[in-house]
């Protein structure tokens, strides 16, 4: 089948939903995407939204709080940009009619606060902020007639081809703008081809390519993949979040402990009861993600255990259940009950802070393409991710690129777009050796694990590069010869993210932020205050 549209959104979280209610006034929209339109990294948010909305704190303060975490990475004109013009982005969703938690007054926003930041600017709907934004924003979305969702669809590649007028611009030597995709459906198993002048990766996170993480089966990297094989710049892939906190069970899949629990007064101990945190940094339970998953790595190495202990069951239990219901409520189907009894947890890959270069319009270097959301590196960040400043930076950079979108589709006309091919299977046939696939997959998530997690060091890179060099000539062979399955795309698209990886960490030389080698163990800002820039089609 053949499909077209103004606006192409691969992504249905808080950046592409949000993105698509924003352009919907101005064209077709279609939206892509992998499962049902609520299953993605969004809905599992459970902090909040950092923003500063009180008199007891500033701009300049966040700003500040967001460089510290950067670790010297972060492109100081995005963070201003992103932090001031937040306050107006969380108001168009409760004016939209998102319920976020409000102080006894019901008048003023409850703000919680996590590691990182120096003030109480986390806000929040108790501890499910990303349920709630993504029911209402799916809720708009379907409501809208110019919004078109294609559930249960997986994004393959994307489609450029080159152009000999573009504004006075000279050519790339490579296809240089985007007018679609082609795309899997997973129910008639047919590749579809989608058309449109403005196509928006906004796919989310990668950390699926570890074998722990408190992501979602869906966020295996398919736009960064797609957006790498078709020529867009990608930076920073080594910088990869690991959340301190998951919970530790057998039977506990993915399941997040927010760090708002550390900022309402929870404590990490380890197996002796020891509040281990004051040994690594001033800020103790509170100090920044990668300090405290880093400082949890040590423990765990030091006593051979395989979790330590998050404790909040020293304050008021009818606070926490109040704060934290759907954690309390998880944690005790486990038989945990958190109000009485320290939670096991561990980290896990939770937030890649690396991804599609962008400028601070979200647009790449491809034109016509642009990249929201998780899937995006746009200077916010830098080498460690502050607290809640995702869903944040996901509003502010859906909206700057709906605004520039809007303007940039009106000098694309429906002729300049070419008539699209549809999808050549070539000679491929139907595939019998689906434990190709799986046994790939769970390979690629162990050494990613192993290799090149924590702590990383020369050798265990090398030896991640190797594996991961083997893998991606088997699959590549396996590709042409097969049908494309859903499967198939996602191992694809995490053997390509698991190698961008390996080699932006193994460029570093030096430790700053998440990236942290034993060979280079200081941060070298001589040589190293830069980011680490992967083309296919680097500028001759």
């Amino acid at each position: 089948m053949k499909y077209k549209s103004d606006f192409l959104v691969i992504g249905s979280g808080i950046a592409g939903l949000s993105f698509a209610l924003k352009v919907a006034d101005h064209g077709t929209v279609t939206v892509i995407t992998k499962k049902d339109i609520m299953e993605g990294n969004t809905r599992y948010a459970q902090g909040g939204i950092a923003m500063v909305c009180n008199q007891n704190d500033s701009p300049d303060l966040h700003i500040q709080d967001t460089l510290r975490a950067g670790d010297g990475l972060c492109t100081e004109a995005v963070v201003s940009t992103v932090v001031r013009e937040g306050p107006a982005r969380i108001r168009e969703l409760t004016d939209m009619g998102v319920h976020f938690s409000l102080r006894p007054d019901n008048k003023t926003f409850d703000l919680g606060r996590e590691g990182g930041h120096s003030k109480n600017r986390i806000v929040h709907a108790k501890d499910m902020t990303g349920r709630e934004v993504e029911e209402t924003l799916a809720e708009r979305s379907r409501e809208n007639k110019n919004i078109t969702v294609f559930e249960n669809h997986i994004a393959i590649d994307l489609i450029t081809y080159s152009r000999s007028l573009k504004r006075g611009q000279i050519t790339a030597n490579h296809e240089d703008f985007c007018c679609g995709a082609y795309v899997f459906d997973v129910q008639t198993k047919e590749v579809d081809t989608f058309a449109a002048k403005i196509t928006v990766l906004a796919t989310g996170g990668s950390c699926k390519v570890y074998l722990y993480t408190s992501n979602p089966d869906v966020a295996a990297g398919a736009g960064i993949a797609m957006g790498y094989r078709a020529g867009t710049q990608v930076a920073n892939l080594e910088f990869v979040q690991f959340h301190p906190t998951c919970l530790y069970h057998p039977e506990a899949k993915n399941f997040l402990i927010s760090e708002a629990v550390r900022g309402e007064g929870g404590v990490l101990v380890n197996g002796g009861g020891h509040a281990f945190m004051k040994d690594y940094d001033p800020q103790k339970d509170l100090a920044c993600r990668d300090v405290v998953a880093r400082s949890i790595d040590m423990e765990l190495k030091k006593s051979g255990d395989q979790y330590v202990y998050l404790d909040i069951s020293h304050r008021d239990s009818d606070l926490v259940k109040k704060r934290f219901p759907n954690i309390y409520e998880k944690c005790l189907s486990f038989g945990i009950d958190m109000t009485k009894e320290a939670i096991p947890v561990v980290p896990a890959a939770h937030y890649m802070c690396g991804g599609v270069v962008t400028d601070r319009k979200a647009e790449t270097n491809i034109q016509g393409l642009y990249a929201i959301g998780e899937v995006a590196c746009t200077g916010l960040h830098g080498a460690n991710r502050l607290a809640s400043n995702s869903l944040l930076e996901a509003l502010v950079f859906a909206h700057r690129a709906a605004r520039h979108s809007v303007e940039n589709m009106k000098l694309i006309s429906d002729s300049s777009i070419p008539e699209l091919p549809e999808w050549d299977p070539g000679g491929a046939t139907d595939s019998d050796e689906a434990i190709m696939v799986s046994h790939n997959w769970d390979e690629i998530r162990r050494f990613m694990w192993n290799y090149v997690g924590i702590v990383r060091s020369n050798k265990r890179l090398s030896r991640a590069k190797h594996r991961i060099d083997n893998i991606k000539r088997e699959i590549l062979e396996y590709y042409w010869n097969f049908k494309v399955t859903g499967d198939l795309i996602e191992l694809r698209n995490l053997a390509e993210v698991a190698d961008l990886i390996i080699e932006c960490a193994t460029i570093r030389k030096e430790s700053r932020g998440l990236h942290y080698n034993l060979q280079y163990p200081y941060r070298d800002d001589k040589n190293w205050l830069k980011d680490t820039v992967l083309c296919l089609f680097p500028n001759p």
